[in-house]
């Protein structure tokens, strides 16, 4: 099941204004959000992963923790963003 990440409520106006993700993975509560880089020695990519849960208050919060049961998910969603910023530098090349 892939899901767009919850929130609940605005970002500030300098949030927004905030560099986002060029591509975002999610498999059920496990994220990779990459990130494009520029320099004059060309393009390249990195990856945050994160998860999300609810707190106590009922209220979506993200981790860069992840448990055992977490694992596998990770490993998929690692395996996908890499495949994607493969595609991308041959695409470049």
């Amino acid at each position: 099941m892939n899901e767009t990440k919850p929130t609940t409520q605005q970002q500030p106006k300098a949030a927004a204004a905030r560099k986002q993700p060029v591509y975002r993975i999610r498999k059920f509560r496990i994220e990779a959000a990459i990130w494009e880089h520029q320099s004059e020695n060309g393009t390249w990519y990195n990856v945050t992963l994160s998860r999300s849960y609810k707190d106590a208050n009922d209220e979506w919060k993200s981790s860069d923790s992840f448990s055992a049961d977490d694992l596998l998910l990770v490993a998929k969603v690692a395996n996908e963003a890499h495949s994607w910023i493969i595609q991308k530098q041959q695409e470049r090349n």
